[in-house]
């Protein structure tokens, strides 16, 4: 199978649900700025949610460059990472509704945490497919942020019980990590070209 038909439906379920997240937000009943004041919270958190989305489908983008070819375990793992990613506007949802309490704090952390797990999966299935000498294997190297990635989501889990602000902060820190694109890919995918030219 080739790549096009996983990317043109990954991308469409990215907007979808993009698009479902944007919808959550209820259009306040008054035409002062002051009525605008309830809905802050949902939508900074809808403003966070929306990065996060950004930022898989970005490295998402990047990782498709790698693949030569899809397998069925390849087409299992990305959907697995569709469906959490799926999940993303309803946690967001209830965080932004519930003024970021402590509950709705770990569950959007655990949706995180599972999406990130979901696409270290497709990573390694990628490599799997195409070899420890592939593309992908090459650029990822040691992965120091996608093993740091789950730590700090932990953490924010652990400390949305106890101190709510600091899981928020754990979750910026790693949207902040990723906002970047992952150069390696590019890096990697511009000295093939070098070598092929």
């Amino acid at each position: 199978m080739q790549k096009g038909r996983l990317e043109a439906f990954s991308d469409g379920v990215l907007a979808i649900v993009i698009t479902i997240m944007v919808l959550e937000i209820k259009v306040p009943h008054g035409d002062e700025l002051s009525d605008l004041k309830p809905i802050i919270p949902v939508f900074l958190s809808y403003i966070l949610s929306f990065i996060y989305l950004g930022i898989y489908w970005n490295n998402h983008h990047h990782l498709m460059h790698t693949v030569k070819e899809v397998s069925g375990g390849i087409l299992w793992a990305n959907l697995h990472l569709l469906f959490w990613l799926s999940l993303v506007p309803f946690v967001t949802g209830w965080m932004g509704e519930n003024n970021f309490a402590p509950m709705t704090l770990a569950l959007y952390g655990c949706i995180l945490l599972l999406a990130a797990i979901a696409y270290f999966i497709l990573q390694n299935r990628i490599i799997h497919v195409h070899g420890k000498d592939s593309l992908l294997a090459k650029a990822i190297g040691t992965d120091l942020k996608g093993y740091l990635s789950p730590v700090f989501y932990i953490l924010g889990i652990i400390s949305s019980f106890f101190i709510p602000w600091l899981a928020g902060a754990f979750y910026i820190l790693v949207a902040f990590m990723w906002l970047i694109p992952d150069k390696r890919i590019e890096r990697i995918l511009r000295e093939v070209e070098k070598k092929e030219d």
